[in-house]
């Protein structure tokens, strides 16, 4: 199997790509994630999944979305929240288009979805239980819905909050917030984006219950979770603002 350029891993399943543009994926396939058209044929070795232009990946935790070099963006397995963005509940076991051409950026939850578009637009679909889309609301979306504002950059998602980043350096959470993941000094769910303090952010991640971030200075900050040092502060007490690394 040769060297990839770049891979994701959902719940217990796994994909890359090839430097080839193709896609490649093994382990569970319980909703149809090795988009070979079959379901409940666990895969031990990798299968291709049709197609020779894929560009990003990101895995759910059954669900995946991959982006191909013409913009386009195509969902699989898992829809039981929305989450393919097909406007259906359906599990999919083979990709379904996500309507739109300019995709760019993409992210996903546990249960939700997030792509950016070229034009720094932000859009979400999915499970919505905490507000992890964004959109100012608790209602699960099968269809992408914008959130609010035109100049974003990096997202990054968390099982069930969500970051994503904006072109002027500040950085914006919502979704989850019971152990501070949102870095907005409270353990308060957010519907919809609210800043974190600090205009000079630069990468971004998530895991399940935390998040990390990077300034322009190269100083490394973390928040939320920490209950096995996730947050390496020296600590494994939860912090609700961000703490420098």
């Amino acid at each position: 199997f040769p060297v990839t350029i770049s891979a994701a891993e959902g719940g217990i399943h796994s994909l890359a790509r090839k430097s080839d543009g193709t896609l490649w994926v093994w382990g569970d396939n319980a909703f149809g994630q090795s988009a070979d058209g079959t379901i409940d044929t666990s895969k031990s070795s990798p299968v291709q999944i049709p197609g020779t232009s894929w560009n990003d990946i990101v895995a759910g935790n059954y669900h995946v979305l991959a982006r191909k070099s013409d913009g386009t963006l195509w969902a699989w397995g898992s829809g039981s929240a929305g989450q393919l963005g097909d406007n259906t509940k359906a599990s999919r076991c083979s990709p379904v288009q996500v309507p739109g051409t300019t995709w760019n950026d993409i992210a996903a939850g546990q249960l939700h979805s997030l792509a950016r578009k070229t034009d720094g637009t932000l859009w979400a679909w999915g499970q919505n239980f905490y507000g992890q889309l964004g959109d100012n609301t608790t209602t699960y979306r099968s269809s992408p819905v914008q959130i609010p504002g035109t100049s974003w950059n990096d997202i990054t998602s968390g099982f069930i909050h969500t970051l994503a980043r904006k072109t002027d350096g500040t950085l914006w959470s919502w979704g989850y917030n019971g152990n501070g993941n949102l870095g907005d000094n409270t353990r308060t769910q957010r519907s919809s984006p609210i800043q974190i303090p600090g205009t000079s952010w630069n990468d971004i991640a998530a895991d399940q219950q935390n998040s990390l971030a990077r300034k322009t200075d190269g100083t490394l900050w973390s928040w939320g979770y920490s209950g096995g040092g996730q947050l390496g502060d020296n600590t494994t007490t939860p912090k609700s603002s961000p703490v420098q690394v």
